[in-house]
C-alpha cells in the first residue's frame, strides 16, 4: 500500500486485521508474572526479550496455521514500527535506528529459529536458548520461564486463527 493511499485513505491498512493481536502480544509480554515469578530482568532489555519472546511463539502458531506469511509480515511491521518509535523516542537518531532495527530484525530471526527448535525438541535445548536470549535478574530460574513458555505455547496451540486476529488467547 502506497503511502498516499494510506494518508488519503483511499485503501484500508492491510495490517488494521492484525493490530489487536499485536495489541495483545505485547500486554502478553508485560504481564509482571513473567519478571516477577519467572525471573526475566525488569529491564529494557527484559521487556524487549519478552516481546520477541510472545511474539515468537505468536508467530510460530501463526506458521503452524500454514499460509500465514501476510499475517507475521504485519505482524513484523508493527514490531519493527514499535521498536523505532522506541528508539526514537530514546533519542536515538535516523543515522542510527536502521542499523539498529536490522540488528533487531537478526535477533528477532535468530531467536525464532532456537525457540522452534527448542519447542520441538528435548525441553533442554528450550532452557539453553532461553538463557542465551533472555535477560534474566536470576539466571537460575530459566527453567520457571520455559514453563510458562510452553504453557503460553500450548494455550496458542488451542486459539482459533479466528481468536488471534480478534487479539484473543484460549485460556
Amino acid at each position: 500500500m502506497s503511502f498516499l493511499s494510506r494518508l488519503f485513505g483511499t485503501q484500508p491498512d492491510p495490517r488494521e486485521e492484525w493490530r489487536a493481536l499485536w495489541h495483545r502480544t505485547v500486554a502478553e509480554a508485560r504481564d509482571p508474572d513473567w519478571y516477577r515469578m519467572c525471573g526475566v530482568a525488569d529491564s529494557i532489555e527484559g521487556r524487549y526479550d519478552m516481546i520477541t519472546l510472545v511474539l515468537t511463539l505468536v508467530m510460530l502458531r501463526l506458521e503452524d496455521e500454514g499460509g500465514q506469511g501476510p499475517a507475521t509480515a504485519r505482524l513484523t511491521e508493527f514490531f519493527v514500527e514499535d521498536m523505532e518509535g522506541q528508539m526514537r523516542e530514546a533519542g536515538i537518531g535516523d543515522p542510527t535506528v536502521g542499523k539498529k532495527i536490522n540488528a533487531l530484525m537478526e535477533s528477532m530471526n535468530g531467536r525464532i529459529g532456537a525457540y522452534r527448535e527448542g519447542l520441538r525438541s528435548d525441553p533442554k535445548v528450550l532452557v539453553e536458548a532461553v538463557r542465551r536470549n533472555v535477560t534474566m535478574a536470576q539466571p537460575d530460574e530459566a527453567e520457571a520461564l520455559v514453563q510458562r513458555m510452553a504453557a503460553l505455547h500450548a494455550r496458542l496451540a488451542r486459539t482459533t486463527l479466528e481468536q488471534l486476529q480478534a487479539g484473543e488467547i484460549a485460556a
